[in-house]
């Protein structure tokens, strides 16, 4: 069986790439490296079941080989504007991974009489009415507002991809990802776990964004990426929520992370920069990921934590 990922230098993607590997397969990975790091892939360079091609998604797709299975998840993620990774300052590059990158991977699955897997998100459901959130939930979101680039780019891909799957029988699959975290988070990612670990290991009071009362679920990234595997070998069409249904604040997982690391230098509010449109809760209900595939994370909240500070000293090289 021969994969090809999209977005295979990212976070998840390079997780991904590791476990398919691992499975047996041939696995293609695919980046243009806006947000993507070589570093995440450089431990596979020389394995004979791993090639790589770098090429923008948004681009038409020109592979000869067969392919068995293709897997987008090119896309900017981070919410944060004050990064450079964030989607708020790649509002066309989102919207075209999203829309031309999701035609021209399904496009080639089609050609290929491949299963497909798309990542979508959480922010599929904005800032929601319903607590947990179930796939059922149509969203609460703000078509126009300082997120909508992610958050419309995934609901587009998700519509297309239903039509593909219903008009041109394509074999497809949606994950719907919820807050997920662990090595390979880049430094300037932006996003919580990376800026609350760095500040933490410097010594820095953690900058929290509002009250820190909104919350989030927090899964480790070996289990998001187990729960995608079962579903892409499964025959679930339907979206699918994956993500950690452990709900907690973002002052209590601030607190944690400063007790772990040792960090006696307390907290930052900074109401002013929390993003407009930032949910108030976000907590997957996860059962049909239960009936159906079989899963539920694993790794609590303070181990993945711990692996994850683990892998921050080594890249700052603080023992």
């Amino acid at each position: 069986m021969r994969i090809l990922i999209t977005g295979a230098a990212g976070f998840l993607g390079s997780h991904l790439v590791d476990r398919l590997l691992s499975e047996g397969y041939d696995v293609i990975g695919m980046d243009n490296f806006v947000t993507g790091s070589r570093e995440n892939l450089v431990h596979l360079v020389g394995n004979k079941k791993f090639s790589f091609i770098r090429h923008d998604v948004s681009e038409t797709i020109h592979l000869t080989t067969k392919l068995d299975a293709v897997m987008h998840f090119a896309s900017p993620a981070s919410p944060n504007p004050e990064s450079p990774l964030g989607y708020p300052n790649l509002p066309v590059e989102t919207l075209k991974a999203g829309s031309l990158g999701t035609f021209n991977t399904l496009d080639l699955a089609m050609k290929n009489q491949a299963r497909f897997l798309f990542a979508s998100t959480s922010e599929i459901y904005g800032d929601p009415l319903e607590h947990p959130q179930t796939e059922s939930y149509w969203g609460h979101v703000n078509s126009v507002g300082p997120r909508s680039m992610y958050d419309e780019a995934k609901r587009f891909s998700e519509a297309l991809i239903m039509a593909y799957h219903r008009t041109k029988n394509v074999d497809t699959r949606i994950v719907r990802i919820f807050n997920t975290y662990g090595p390979r988070m880049r430094l300037d990612d932006g996003r919580v776990v990376p800026n609350f670990i760095q500040q933490a290991l410097r010594g820095e009071p953690l900058a929290i964004y509002g009250n820190g009362l909104q919350t989030r679920s927090f899964c480790y990234v070996d289990d998001l990426v187990d729960g995608i595997y079962r579903l892409l070998m499964s025959d679930e069409h339907q979206p699918m929520n994956i993500g950690n249904p452990t709900e907690t604040s973002i002052l209590d997982f601030a607190k944690t992370i400063n007790r772990i690391i040792g960090n006696t230098s307390g907290l930052n509010y900074q109401t002013d920069k929390r993003l407009g449109n930032d949910p108030e809760r976000r907590c997957p209900d996860i059962s049909r990921a239960r009936s159906v595939l079989g899963w539920e994370p694993r790794v609590d909240l303070e181990e993945g934590l711990k692996r994850t500070i683990t892998f921050y000293k080594n890249k700052l090289g603080i023992s």
